[in-house]
């Protein structure tokens, strides 16, 4: 079927919603939005919606694992389609596959599994984010250890020896990197790599500089691993908030932030905060897990349960290691628990990661000319359909 019309439907704009609305689709992408019900042509598939509402497909950028597979633990093309299949039911219609602090050669061999991927599907997976192991050990919260270090010039040329465009995040501590080496990174990164700031324990001027370098444009997962604010010295979380162009990731679960860290952040940021789910595995409906535990190498973590949340992921430390949701679950709770308005909570997850990775123009707004990655919600936010 190349043309659908959905018809009845709430369609989010950005800013506001229309309802009543009618949403036309052929080939691959979004023809037109009206307020009336045109009658369809011949051969055109009608969707009725009944009210409900049809956003565009949310966009995550850190997560690492589907329901049942890894990436750091299998790093192949395999492993980069599982995770996608697993968060894409559940309304994530592109993401960043996301690689945790390990060897040069586990790296590149994710690199090159979701450089496969994203030649089959290039707005479904357009990249990898590769965070770490370039830390602060101070701040390396769950990661191994064994591998957070500072690179050498052999490692980093290395990294962006092939596949080098397939990075479109790289998070660092830039504290930690001789000016020389910090250079020598700039020079080398690929255009379309953003560099974030993360796991870092920089002072506020150093984090600062870092930022007014240019070169770094976003930081990663606000509060967590971070050095955090105070009053005599504001710290990381301090410079993200005292910057006037630096987006930053937060993880919206209700573990790694309060709801009152959101709303706060979200006061001060606006349209330069946005959502990640952070997942080292999830369970939308229909798909068996989480995985209650697993091993790889000294990064051993254990699914916590709870009955007020979808549970997380704690390490043999007591230290979160990541979230056990997709990012849909993060919207709900910026809506139920932070009581951030729809509208706000649907951008951080759409339209501006979207422009984040570089993909604006793309996905992440249902407009003319956009391509047709739709998701259904009913009125719990719960997904009810997906397109693309």
């Amino acid at each position: 079927m190349n043309e659908l019309l959905f018809q009845n439907a709430t369609v989010f704009l950005g800013d506001r919603f229309l309802t009543g609305a009618s949403v036309h689709v052929a080939d691959g992408r979004i023809q037109t939005i009206t307020d009336q019900s045109p009658v369809a042509p011949a051969g055109v598939k009608v969707i009725d919606l009944a009210d409900d509402y049809l956003i565009p497909g949310l966009v995550d950028l850190q997560l690492y694992g589907g329901s049942q597979l890894f990436l750091n633990e299998i790093p192949t093309p395999a492993t980069v389609r599982h995770i996608f299949d697993t968060h894409n039911r559940n309304g994530t219609t592109t993401l960043l596959p996301t690689i945790h602090s390990t060897s040069l050669d586990v790296m590149q061999q994710a690199i090159d599994a979701v450089a496969v991927v994203r030649a089959e599907n290039p707005l479904g997976v357009p990249g990898i984010h590769v965070e770490g192991p370039y830390f602060n050990p101070v701040k390396r919260g769950a990661h191994s250890a064994a591998f957070v270090r500072v690179p050498d010039e052999a490692e980093l040329t290395t990294l962006f020896s092939r596949n080098a465009d397939v990075i479109r995040i790289l998070t660092l501590a830039p504290e930690i990197m001789p000016p020389e080496r910090l250079a020598q990174l700039f020079a080398l990164k690929h255009p379309d790599t953003r560099l974030s700031l993360g796991h870092s324990n920089a002072t506020y001027q150093q984090a600062t500089d870092a930022l007014n370098t240019g070169q770094i444009p976003l930081a990663t997962h606000l509060y967590n691993a971070m050095r955090g604010f105070e009053s005599r010295e504001p710290g990381v979380v301090g410079a993200i908030f005292d910057h006037p162009t630096v987006c930053t990731s937060l993880v919206a679960d209700g573990y790694h932030c309060d709801p009152a860290t959101i709303r706060i952040a979200h006061r001060i940021l606006g349209d330069r905060l946005f959502l990640i789910s952070d997942a080292l595995f999830a369970a939308p409906p229909g798909v068996d897990g989480p995985r209650p535990t697993f091993t790889l190498g000294e990064f051993v973590v254990h699914y916590a349960t709870d009955p007020s949340g979808p549970g997380r992921y704690m390490n043999d430390e007591g230290k979160l290691a990541g979230s056990a949701l997709t990012l849909i679950d993060c919207v709900r709770v910026c809506v139920e628990k932070a009581g951030l308005p729809l509208t706000d909570a649907l951008r951080m997850a759409t339209s501006i990661p979207a422009d984040v990775a570089g993909l604006g123009d793309q996905i992440g707004r249902i407009q003319p000319g956009h391509a047709a990655r739709l998701v259904r919600l009913d009125k719990s936010l719960t997904v009810q359909g997906v397109w693309q």
